[in-house]
């Protein structure tokens, strides 16, 4: 099945940019030109994607404003709003009803890879899991919190978790906020409360045996939650814009 829909997640205050983020949220800062959810959206669009719904709370309205129903990227954009903050997961798990029946995407609103959504894609209906993280070698992994593959690339641990020993070599990773999952994840979610995805989720579904994979990719990836990264990002994306391509039907370079 050709994977259709995807979440942004766009609800947070952005306090580490405050006072910027007191007027404007975050994935509307400008990054090369445009706002930050607008290359989001682009990366999406090029990987298939037709329908996108984004949760919104802190300034929701300008979000809203901004992009619109969607037609101008190409998108069919609908919104989750959340009156009190959900987190990762709580956001996910109320914008169900948009998302249930079908495999589905989730990215994060303030940072973006330079990848080919579409490779990652085939790679997920390849592997069969519930579902699939990108995630990115990095010296301060660590400090992101560890994804930590095996040699098949199949998630055996996520920021700690499980904490039990495991008996195989395991490569750390970071998760720099690229997912897709299939709709039996939401059987592993709690409705109605505020809980991380990586925290809570998926924990629960290592615990249960449930089959999860790594796309391990040295792609371009960005950030802006910090003033500092705010500016980094946009000097680079300025200098190399983001050329988002579709499948390359060769595999392609991770």
């Amino acid at each position: 099945m050709n994977v259709r829909r995807a979440m942004v997640l766009a609800a947070g205050y952005g306090r580490r940019l405050a006072p910027l983020t007191d007027t404007l949220p975050k994935p509307l800062m400008q990054v090369g030109g445009r706002p930050l959810l607008a290359h989001v959206l682009a990366m999406l669009r090029a990987g298939g994607i037709e329908e996108v719904v984004i949760n919104l709370h802190h300034l929701g309205t300008r979000i809203e404003e901004a992009i619109g129903d969607g037609r101008a990227y190409g998108l069919d954009v609908r919104y989750s709003r959340e009156p009190v903050i959900l987190d990762t997961g709580g956001g996910i798990k109320q914008a169900e009803p948009f998302l249930a029946g079908e495999p589905f995407v989730v990215a994060n609103g303030d940072s973006l890879l330079d990848v080919a959504l579409a490779d990652v894609l085939a790679f997920h209906r390849a592997r069969g899991g519930v579902a699939t993280m990108v995630v990115r070698a990095d010296p301060q992994a660590a400090s992101y919190g560890l994804i930590e593959l095996d040699a098949t690339d199949r998630l055996r641990r996520i920021v700690g978790l499980p904490d039990t020993p495991i008996d195989v070599p395991l490569r750390p990773f970071m998760f720099p906020g690229l997912h897709v999952f299939e709709p039996e994840v939401f059987a592993w979610m709690d409705a109605g409360g505020a809980f991380s995805v990586t925290r809570v989720t998926y924990p629960r579904l290592l615990a249960a045996g449930k089959p999860i994979y790594g796309y391990a990719t040295s792609a371009r990836w960005v950030t802006i939650d910090t003033p500092q990264a705010l500016a980094a990002a946009d000097a680079e994306v300025t200098r190399a814009p983001f050329r988002f391509r579709a499948a390359d039907p060769g595999g392609g370079k991770r």
